[in-house]
């Protein structure tokens, strides 16, 4: 085309345009604000050209502020404009705990296939079953009581005093508890702070809680409870009855938030360290005490008092009963270790958080440490790496890691990974020797582990993050160090490791004792066994149904005939 007929085709498009809309109308001052053109929707002339410097070119836009103040630059203060920054913040960080915590619900899938492979294919369906409902009971009592215990006076959390949480101020809500020594105003009122903090008291069905923050605090707590309830289903496989597996999931909320607030939710063991001086209370970034031994503890429990699998043991020898799938089980694993880098970075609660760099890359090495420790130990006690073995290697070193992933350098998380690839080795076989029959390591994997990852912060945390934690803000470690991160027996506080030994010594006791009662107690209401013929037949056919063989047809009626 010709450089004339160029110009006369846009003289044509120039005069279609105008006459369809008119001349542009100037906007007087008083009739509305002067936004920036940017929020303009129309092609104004005063917009800029592309790209827009809000970004909309790439996809995304500005959106004028709900707080009626406007968004016009030259009226806006200085706190206004750190306002609206706090917002954007926010919301990063609500995306970022949100997403993690998606993360860490897949993880339910790795559990599945772990567990399901290291069984007999005649419990499969059984076992899978069970790690499917516990999501749903264990939601629902976590809806019910479970939150408002754990995190019902959980306020501004670990943060440094004065300092807004890294969802926003509106986690203020959860303001009711009860404990020892209650504190109180000038005036003589109380003022909802004990001393020893024992439980919360506010969020029953998340009634009277309905802030954005407290919403998403919720599901990414739930998710780390689910972790817990599923644990003992490993070490309880292939003899736990289905109907005792169903009220226990209602239950197993009641011991986890209790322990949760005492850590979690600014309990005494938090303020270990205002009340004692010792380090920042007790500290356990994202769960190897709260969630996995918890869980194992449980486990553990449950496992003496089921008793072993028929056939498990001969004349007081361990007999092998070997995995059916050892493909799902390493294909459950790498889900699992996908899971936790949710686990662990999401309990920053902030995307804005630069530490997450660490604990991504802590819990990577402490993970394939100990999968490498967890073959050698075996090779060195004269046998072959088996599979099933190194993969709970592996997953004994992310739970390790779990606690003090934020506060420990590389070098660190690689020994702790290492140290738990050897312990969950000898774990194993101490607890087979001892007629404690646990199909899946579950016990070693996440008890010992667990309670190895809590004291293990005590050790090697390192001071350069964590400062103001729990509320402790220490003269003379600022003027030592800079500031008042957390510390371990290797970087000069003492303190913070016999604090990790009372947190790690009241789990133990604490999970044992509730959980002995409920099995007990669970146990007269319905069997916490199946029957022999059940466990013979597999409990797949036996409470489930479901069809496991080729010659058996299953009747509507319920009935199998051939």
């Amino acid at each position: 085309m010709r450089l004339r007929e160029r110009w006369m085709w846009l003289l044509v498009l120039g005069a279609i345009v105008v006459g369809a809309t008119g001349p542009a109308q100037p906007v007087r001052a008083d009739e509305a604000p002067q936004l920036p053109a940017y929020f303009t929707a129309t092609n104004d002339p005063a917009k800029p050209a592309w790209p827009d410097p809000t970004g909309a070119a790439a996809g995304t836009w500005a959106a004028p502020a709900g707080d009626g103040k406007g968004d016009v630059p030259g009226g806006m203060t200085v706190q206004d404009v750190y306002d609206r920054m706090a917002h954007n913040l926010y919301s990063i960080n609500f995306v970022w705990m949100l997403i993690s915590g998606f993360l860490v619900m897949f993880m339910q899938t790795g559990f599945m296939l772990v567990e399901a492979g290291l069984c007999r294919a005649k419990n499969a369906a059984h076992i899978s079953a069970m790690n499917f409902m516990v999501y749903p009971l264990g939601c629902l009592a976590f809806w019910a009581y479970g939150f408002a215990i754990g995190w019902g006076n959980w306020w501004n959390g670990p943060v440094p005093p004065g300092w807004y949480p890294a969802l926003g101020p509106g986690l203020s809500v959860l303001n009711s508890g009860w404990g020892l020594g209650a504190a109180t105003d000038a005036a003589g009122a109380a003022t909802g702070v004990y001393t020893y903090g024992l439980i919360g008291l506010k969020g029953w069905f998340l009634s009277g809680v309905g802030d954005v923050s407290v919403m998403a605090m919720f599901f990414f707590m739930m998710v780390f409870m689910d972790t817990t309830a599923t644990i003992p289903t490993g070490a309880m496989a292939e003899r736990w009855a289905w109907k005792n597996f169903c009220i226990y999931s209602l239950w197993v909320a009641l011991p986890y938030c209790l322990y949760a607030n005492w850590v979690w939710g600014g309990g005494w063991l938090a303020q270990g360290g205002l009340n004692w001086g010792l380090g920042h209370g007790a500290v356990d970034f994202a769960g190897s005490g709260v969630v996995h031994a918890m869980g194992g503890v449980i486990g553990l429990i449950g496992a003496i008092l089921i008793g072993p699998r028929i056939g498990k043991f001969v004349k007081g020898k361990p007999q092998a009963i070997p995995a059916h799938n050892v493909n799902i089980v390493v294909a459950g694993t790498f889900i699992l270790a996908f899971g936790w880098f949710g686990f662990n970075p999401g309990s920053t609660l902030a995307g804005t958080d630069l530490r997450i760099s660490f604990v991504v890359v802590n819990t990577m090495l402490a993970g394939i440490v100990a999968a490498i420790t967890a073959m050698l130990t075996l090779q060195a006690k004269g046998l072959k790496p088996d599979p099933t073995m190194l993969c709970n290697g592996m997953l004994a070193g992310l739970v390790a890691i779990t606690a003090p992933c934020a506060f420990v350098d590389p070098w660190a998380a690689a020994v702790i990974g290492g140290i738990a690839g050897v312990l969950v080795i000898f774990s194993v076989f101490f607890f087979d020797a001892r007629g404690v029959d646990d199909p899946c390591g579950a016990i070693s994997v996440h008890g010992t582990n667990g309670l190895w990852g809590v004291l293990s912060l005590g050790i090697f945390a390192n001071g350069q993050y964590g400062a103001g934690w729990n509320g402790v803000v220490r003269e003379e470690f600022v003027k030592a160090y800079g500031s008042d991160g957390v510390r371990g027996l290797l970087y000069g506080d003492p303190g913070q490791f016999v604090m990790q030994l009372i947190s790690a010594g009241t789990l133990f006791v604490f999970a044992s004792t509730m959980a002995w009662a409920w099995f007990k107690f669970s146990d007269s209401i319905t069997p916490l066994r199946v029957s022999e013929e059940v466990e013979i037949e597999g409990q797949d056919i036996g409470e489930m149904g479901t069809l496991a063989y080729p010659d058996f047809q299953l009747h509507r009626g319920g009935g199998l005939h051939e």
